[in-house]
């Protein structure tokens, strides 16, 4: 769907412009559109490289393994229906420090791995889980302590003072954080609520 509607958009102004008579200058947009993506990935790239290296030094020291027993009992609240020993529970661990400090592209893989594992607790394959719907839900609203790609691109544009978002991403992620976590709390107490739904075969199923 995502890409049906971005065809669209594409074509739509390509129509605009062919009937304004202004279709050079969509041309000339996409060429520097293109050179500009190429211009901030590079910039992207090297803060980027040393954020994972630096990452990978704090695995290896294992400053990531203590992150993750502080956040084991925040997790094991959050996903109550997932065993402490499953799999899960540690692509969960690593996907929510990996947001912490700002690490979007190293938490993403960490994210599906869980999903993954999570799937395969689900009773219901065609419907998701309420651990795999707080997943996605702190996984969108994670706070950030570090916004390092937020950081890289304002370096790549020459910003005077590029780390001055901290306090206000922080806020503004925590905030996120507690109003996805109530959400959460509240679909969850509210489907527990419901009675199961029977199925043709008698055997009851889960509430969609």
């Amino acid at each position: 769907m995502i890409n049906l509607i971005w065809l669209m958009m594409i074509l739509i102004g390509f129509v605009f412009a062919a009937v304004n008579g202004k279709i050079e200058v969509v041309t000339q947009a996409a060429f520097d559109g293109a050179a500009t993506g190429v211009t901030v990935c590079f910039g992207l790239i090297s803060v980027l490289v040393f954020w994972m290296g630096m990452m990978k030094m704090a695995e290896d020291a294992g400053l990531l393994d203590r992150i993750a027993k502080l956040l084991g009992p925040a997790v094991r609240f959050l996903f109550p229906d997932v065993p402490k020993d499953h799999p899960a529970m540690g692509y969960i661990l690593s996907n929510m420090s990996a947001n912490l400090l700002g690490l979007g592209n190293a938490a993403t893989p960490m994210g599906i791995k869980a999903m993954q594992q999570l799937q395969e607790l689900n009773p219901d394959k065609q419907t998701a889980s309420p651990a795999m719907c707080t997943l996605l839900a702190l996984n969108t609203a994670s706070i950030t302590i570090i916004p390092t790609t937020l950081i890289a691109i304002r370096l790549n544009y020459q910003s005077a003072n590029a780390t001055e978002i901290v306090g206000t991403t922080l806020m503004a992620t925590i905030i996120a954080t507690l109003a996805a976590i109530m959400a959460d709390r509240w679909y969850r107490n509210r489907t527990l609520r419901r009675p199961p739904r029977v199925t043709s075969s008698g055997n009851p199923g889960m509430k969609g």
